[in-house]
């Protein structure tokens, strides 16, 4: 008994099981309330419709509508549903992209507002942060001078002049003057800290790569870019951290539940799809070439 208890429990907490409930509930209110669907001669304005025209003109117009303004609206609204009436009498609404986009819109959105009635408690936000760290982890960044070395410039003894003065530099140490070292360029001597992305952008991703290995402290390289090579100084480093739940909360909140309602999206299609029967038929173009590419491959082979 308890196991048939607990099996209940888990099906009403089926988010498309809260969704058909919401649905009946609308039909059924719409059936009492809203007079009859499509086909129907009856047709009832009631006075919450009433009010919600009110409320609409108010927000319009900043005033309430005059008598004869609201029997204009309501009269409109009349019009308005026996026109839809109408055009679903005569199936104008079938082949419409339009109208059928909108109400696979409104079918989603009806079970969204189920999927998304219960919130999720911070252990779940915090097991889903642990599956997805990459997504909120802050960038690295780095500081850093550099000395150019133009290949066109030198031309095939540009490295070995670069190792050259990597010693002249290492030996002199972080403070040294490098005006007069290299070869001018539009390049800034000093970065100050900044992303990886940044770094990346400037000089590429190559050499930004190589750039975090370098150590802080020490001039290195020579590292290369698509200027040229470059023997760089890091002065600092700060990597990149995960932050805690409670620092990034409602943006983990919010790509949870979207992630949430896309995979409960796709289960409820996938449950419609097994009351469907779906037939793709193939068009004549493609079986004629797909013909004629099989008596090519028969000719082929002969």
């Amino acid at each position: 008994m308890s196991a048939l208890l607990r099996g209940l429990v888990h099906w009403l907490r089926e988010p498309l099981v809260h969704f058909l409930a919401i649905g009946a509930l609308i039909f059924l209110v719409f059936h009492l309330w809203g007079g009859g669907g499509p086909g129907s001669n009856v047709i009832v304005i009631t006075p919450g419709q009433v009010d919600a025209i009110v409320a609409r003109f108010s927000r319009t117009w900043l005033r309430p509508p005059t008598d004869q303004e609201l029997k204009g609206l309501i009269d409109d609204a009349v019009r308005e549903e026996m026109a839809a009436r109408e055009a679903m009498a005569m199936g104008l609404d079938r082949d419409d992209t339009i109208i059928r986009r909108r109400l696979r819109q409104k079918l989603e959105f009806l079970s969204e507002d189920a999927i998304n009635a219960t919130l999720p408690t911070d252990t779940e936000l915090q097991a889903w942060l642990d599956q997805n760290p990459d997504a909120f982890r802050s960038e690295p960044q780095v500081s850093y001078r550099q000395v150019y070395l133009n290949p066109e410039k030198r031309g095939t003894t540009v490295l070995t002049e670069a190792e050259q003065l990597l010693v002249q530099l290492r030996s002199q140490g972080p403070d040294i003057a490098t005006e007069q070292l290299g070869d001018a360029s539009m390049l800034p001597a000093e970065r100050p800290l900044e992303p990886m992305r940044e770094v990346a952008r400037s000089f590429g991703r190559e050499f930004a790569q190589e750039l975090l290995k370098a150590e802080p402290g020490q001039w290195t390289g020579p590292l290369e870019s698509a200027y040229g090579l470059h023997l760089v100084f890091v002065r600092e480093k700060v990597d990149g951290n995960l932050p805690q739940l409670g620092e990034i909360r409602p943006i983990v909140e919010r790509e949870f539940l979207a992630e949430r309602r896309t995979k409960e999206l796709n289960k409820m299609y996938e449950r419609m799809l097994q009351s469907y029967r779906v037939t793709v038929k193939q068009r004549a173009e493609a079986q004629g070439t797909a013909e004629a590419a099989t008596k090519a491959g028969q000719g082929g082979s002969e």
